[in-house]
């Protein structure tokens, strides 16, 4: 700092205090939020910063410092209010009441250059009213994690929140499940709304059917503007929702993903994916894949992901029939299972490397590919990406090519359920011309990367970090999964 610059004048040059913030939740009152204080920590290294968020915020990232991003968001200078929502929440079936933002806050709305309204906020950022006697703290490993999971599931198309930036605090922490003491980090994340079902389920257990409404409006106003001026606004509001939520426990499903905790807090008005915890992609396709070690009797394992949103939808019901008729709601949630077949359909028709596929034994052939993983019990990843690399016109001469240049799968004879998916693959190839073979090569390529989100590749990240301090490794992995290698 030089002698004419005053902490003022650092302030009003940094480009995220000076971001047009919306107080559009704000404005709707204190019945939703309580104001609070953020942490102060002894040190603010800068581990993670999202350059690719910048633009979308009318930020030129080479103007952006790295001590811009510490200023705002590890010393939290010069934004107020700082605000921690109110919630409850359905956790394993149970209702709790005890919940609400515990170890984070709503740092701001910011209306982005799509025209669209982004929520900052933090994970770790210290003690709130709702903190029940817990540190307020994020571990390094935790945000480590959620910048990973994030990037991926943005890259392998998932609507997802993702991080804008991850700072180490210096503070040391003592965890249950992690070798301690370990150290911690507060992290940005960006997301298009932090209003949770367990928003709405908080109102209706104080009885508020007004506030309930006031939110309802908010959100429609916000989020779902081509309803905003509609008659019945409400029930198409709902049916929205579900549709949303049904294509994003589909985009879960394919790109084998488990999120490991999905109570109703969890859950976003939204429909977006956010808030990543014990997550893990499956190694192989296993249905009864469990991702939380305490998830003891598989509530949230894998393939019950969308029988469980589907409840959490119909639980969400609740609160919301004192504003939308009952007949609307349950029409609304009909559909659910219509929505996710299609996204499930398409998505895994894309891995197999179809952008558009019509043949009659469409349905047979993703059967078919989900046994064979499911009896060989190959690399879910590994046996997609394979398609992608070893891909030839020539499987379209004889069943024994397709993907003969493999050595994961078995050789022909010695799986039946293997011997039939080739001879469907190769005759859905053969009712394309072959000019359409480069295309289909292509949508396998887009659709399969390398780079997968495994636990043991974490896990060797975080070795890295923690026995060395060496944070390249990590630079690499995100760059890759960036650049979908």
């Amino acid at each position: 700092m030089t002698l004419a610059e005053t902490p003022n004048d650092k302030n009003s040059s940094n480009p995220f205090l000076t971001l047009n913030y919306e107080p559009a939740l704000e404005s709707l009152g204190d019945d939703y939020y309580d104001e609070v204080a953020a942490a102060e920590f002894p040190q603010h290294l800068l581990r993670w910063r999202n350059d690719e968020l910048l633009p979308i915020l009318g930020l030129d990232p080479q103007a952006v410092t790295d001590e811009d991003f510490i200023t705002a968001f590890g010393k939290f200078e010069g934004r107020k209010p700082l605000l921690a929502l109110r919630y409850h929440g359905y956790q394993f079936g149970e209702y709790n009441r005890q919940l609400g933002d515990g170890r984070g806050f709503l740092y701001g709305q910011v209306r982005a250059t799509n025209g669209e309204l982004y929520d900052f906020g933090t994970k770790g950022s210290g003690r709130t009213p709702y903190s029940r006697g817990g540190d307020g703290m994020l571990t390094l490993k935790g945000g480590v994690r959620e910048v990973l999971a994030a990037e991926a599931l943005h890259y392998l198309g998932v609507r997802t929140s993702r991080c804008l930036t991850m700072i180490e605090t210096g503070l040391s922490l003592w965890r249950g499940d992690e070798p301690s003491p370990t150290r911690s980090s507060v992290m940005i994340r960006m997301s298009s709304s932090h209003i949770r079902f367990g928003t709405f389920e908080r109102l209706h257990y104080f009885q508020r059917p007004d506030l309930i409404q006031k939110l309802l409006n908010h959100v429609i106003e916000q989020y779902y503007q081509d309803l905003s001026t509609e008659k019945d606004k409400y029930a198409l509001f709902y049916a929205q929702l579900v549709k949303r939520i049904a294509e994003l426990v589909a985009q879960w499903m394919a790109a084998g993903f488990c999120h490991a905790v999905l109570n109703t807090d969890n859950m976003s008005i939204t429909g977006e994916s956010f808030d990543y915890g014990p997550y893990a992609f499956i190694p192989t396709y296993d249905p009864y894949f469990i991702a939380a070690y305490f998830d003891y009797y598989g509530r949230y394992s894998y393939s019950y992901q969308p029988s469980i949103c589907k409840l959490n939808l119909e639980m969400l019901q609740e609160p919301l029939k004192s504003i939308i008729d009952q007949g609307d709601l349950e029409a609304g949630l009909a559909r659910f299972d219509e929505y996710y077949q299609a996204e499930y359909r398409s998505l895994m028709l894309k891995k197999l490397g179809f952008k558009e596929l019509q043949h009659p034994q469409t349905e047979e052939l993703v059967n078919l590919t989900l046994d064979f993983l499911q009896d060989s019990q190959i690399g879910y990843h590994q046996f997609f990406y394979e398609m992608a690399r070893t891909f030839s016109s020539k499987w379209r001469d004889e069943p024994a090519f397709v993907l003969n240049a493999s050595d994961i799968v078995p050789v022909p004879g010695a799986s039946a359920i293997f011997d039939n998916w080739c001879i469907l693959y190769h005759k859905i190839l053969n009712d394309f011309d072959l000019s359409s073979i480069d295309g289909i090569a292509q949508t396998l390529a887009d659709h399969n990367p390398k780079t997968v989100l495994l636990r043991p590749v974490i896990e060797s990240i975080w070795e890295a970090i923690a026995q060395e301090d060496n944070w390249q490794p990590f630079n690499d992995l995100v760059k890759q999964i960036q650049s979908r290698q």
